[in-house]
């Protein structure tokens, strides 16, 4: 039973870490997965970005900027912001999705460089 939560519980460590390459020789496997396991613990307390924009404020945002810019351009009338709103509001979409996966690639980097602090503390040693 001990033997199956440790291959469970090294399972989830490496899935959870798999870009950290440790070099192990002389190293007690039941030391390390309890020290990294408490290491991911701690990068838990990263936090997110919460200030990246929304699908609906940056649809908005683009279509007003599409709009205007459209008017100014000298679109005809209305015909003219329809079209830029129409840009807009795509531009303003694809942007709010570019801060979304921006944000998540920096929250997992961050997580992975408080993980690799934290076994290097502890003596172990990283090779990538």
């Amino acid at each position: 039973m001990k033997k199956l939560i440790l291959t469970a519980l090294a399972f989830c460590v490496f899935s959870a870490n798999a870009n950290i390459i440790y070099d192990k020789t002389g190293v007690d496997d039941k030391d390390f997965i309890y020290d990294e396991h408490q290491c991911i613990e701690m990068s838990q307390q990263v936090q997110k970005d919460h200030h990246s924009r929304g699908v609906l404020s940056s649809a908005a945002k683009g279509a007003a900027v599409g709009a205007a810019g459209s008017a100014i351009g000298g679109g005809s009338g209305s015909e003219g912001a329809k079209i830029g709103a129409g840009v807009g509001v795509v531009s303003g979409l694809l942007g709010g999705a570019k801060d979304r996966r921006n944000n998540e690639a920096n929250y997992q980097a961050e997580k992975e460089k408080v993980v690799r602090n934290c076994m290097a503390n502890r003596g172990y040693i990283i090779l990538n």
